[in-house]
């Protein structure tokens, strides 16, 4: 793995990451496009065209390049990629990188406040990796997942996402939000290293429920704020993180409470209201993409703490990747769910099978 190939096809492309509009960069493992999310509605509650990059899409490709809100038209989608496989003129260059070029055009040529830029695996050598000075770098919570790339142990591989970290240009610290010790131990050496100020969790600020409430505790003192409009303990972080974000770009704190309570994240904890799955369930149904340990384990407590005060069984419908460790995803669920529905994914070679997903749950 390098950047050599995107950084060959940018130059040819005329260097579209040097014309981005003021850049926020997020890494991490988990809560990257939940912290997104927020910190995008708070940003659009102060009044900001906001830029969005995200991977990977839930329906359509078009999710992944937004431009002010919107999903990139057909036709420009259609342009901008052509005008990519052009330039690059058959030379080697994997679809990540290939779209990501194309994400930069779309971006560099359409004006905006900020865009917030997500990485699609790592960081240090990701394709969006490419931005020499952004506004602000964020590191939402570093766990397993990927270790066929990104190594085998949390240390390595939060220093793989740490490799976005590089002096902002505008002099803002790096928001670091809550961490393994051995996780935060190296992203803060990394961060040394730049000679980059942090606001790391648990060191220069909290972020915790109490009374209904979201309190964020940072050196200036205390925001009371609503809860965040996206569902689970483990959002309580991710907005701290979106937060903080925000206050280091001077946004008002009455409309930091605002935007946090309407982001637009489908997938995340979503309860879904209509349609054929709802008339058939007879009950709650509720949609998460949740596809690593950590996730799992956070949506679990999440169904244990939502579902103790009712007698209401729960099933698991759910599919995985074969890349992912499917025994330990399962055993989370053991204690919250009481069936369980395996399916292979559809049109998705790498998908466990039905079959064998349900012979690991068995153990």
């Amino acid at each position: 793995m390098s950047l050599d190939r995107m950084w060959r096809l940018l130059d040819a492309l005329g260097n579209p990451q040097n014309h981005l509009p003021p850049t926020i960069h997020i890494s991490g493992t988990n809560g990257k496009g939940s912290t997104l999310a927020m910190l995008k509605s708070i940003l659009e509650e102060n009044g900001a065209q906001v830029h969005t990059y995200t991977s990977p899409h839930l329906v359509n490709f078009h999710e992944r390049i937004r431009l002010n809100g919107h999903d990139i038209a057909e036709k420009l989608l259609a342009e901008t990629l052509a005008e990519v496989e052009q330039i690059n003129n058959g030379e080697p260059i994997t679809f990540f990188e290939a779209t990501t070029a194309a994400a930069f055009l779309a971006f560099s040529r359409h004006p905006a406040d900020y865009l917030l830029l997500e990485v699609g695996l790592g960081g240090r050598l990701d394709a969006t990796n490419v931005i020499d000075a952004p506004l602000l770098s964020i590191i939402t919570p570093v766990s397993m997942d990927h270790e066929q790339f990104l190594g085998s142990d949390i240390g390595t591989i939060a220093a793989e996402k740490a490799g976005i970290l590089k002096q902002s240009v505008s002099g803002m610290p790096a928001i670091i939000s809550q961490q393994d010790e051995e996780a935060r131990e190296v992203i803060m050496e990394h961060a040394t290293k730049c000679n980059l100020l942090v606001s790391c969790y648990g060191q220069d600020w909290m972020a915790f429920a109490e009374h209904g409430r979201l309190v964020v505790q940072h050196p200036d003192g205390l925001m009371d704020l609503p809860m965040p409009g996206l569902v689970g303990a483990h959002q309580i972080v991710n907005a701290g993180t979106a937060v903080m974000a925000a206050y280091h770009l001077g946004i008002p704190e009455l409309v930091i409470g605002k935007g946090l309570q309407e982001p637009d994240w489908p997938a995340r904890l979503q309860k879904l209201t209509t349609g054929k799955l709802v008339d058939m369930a007879g009950g709650e149904v509720w949609l998460d993409g949740g596809h690593n340990q950590a996730a799992a384990e956070a949506l679990a407590v999440w169904i244990s703490e939502y579902f103790s005060s009712t007698d209401k069984a729960v099933t698991l419908i759910c599919g995985l990747m074969a890349t992912k460790h499917a025994e330990n995803w399962l055993k989370s669920y053991s204690e919250s769910c009481v069936e369980l529905h395996c399916i292979t994914i559809p049109e998705q070679p790498n998908s466990y099978t039905a079959n064998d997903l349900a012979d690991q749950a068995q153990g």
